[in-house]
């Protein structure tokens, strides 16, 4: 289990969420992982100021990766401390994580990573559903790059 930082000025903006004594904010954050595609997943959060704790299971790395980067690409949350657990049996290979930077494509994060930029493919579909199009990154947002 870690603690992720997250570029708190960047990210989707959800109206209320790190609002102190938000009541709902756990909901709020279910219904954000939900929304990006990710399901309904066995999971839970809470909120302490700027930091995002979520706890719970579920199936594969590759999930729990995802949702992660949902709940840390939201404005205004600073870290995500990780404490879910994955039920696969398979060996975890984490994948590494790169933080947009003002004029990054993903042909160009491809470049620097794999040192071949036709394969923002791979990247692009390692960060679906979060992802809607390959353009459509931001400086601040955190991508997973798998292996």
């Amino acid at each position: 289990m870690s603690i992720l930082s997250f570029v708190k000025e960047a990210g989707e903006k959800l109206i209320d969420l790190l609002t102190p004594g938000n009541a709902n904010a756990s909901e709020q954050l279910k219904e954000h992982v939900a929304k990006v595609g990710l399901g309904n997943p066995n999971v839970q959060t809470t909120v302490d100021g700027d930091k995002v704790t979520v706890t719970g299971e579920v199936a594969s790395q590759e999930e729990k990766e995802k949702i992660l980067l949902a709940l840390g690409n939201i404005a205004g949350v600073a870290s995500v401390d990780d404490q879910i657990k994955v039920t696969d049996p398979a060996p975890i290979v984490a994948a590494r994580f790169v933080v947009v930077k003002k004029g990054d494509t993903l042909s160009a994060i491809s470049l620097a990573v794999y040192g071949n930029a036709n394969l923002y493919n791979k990247i692009f579909e390692a960060n679906k559903p979060m992802l809607s199009h390959p353009d459509k990154i931001y400086p601040g947002q955190t991508l997973r790059i798998p292996e």
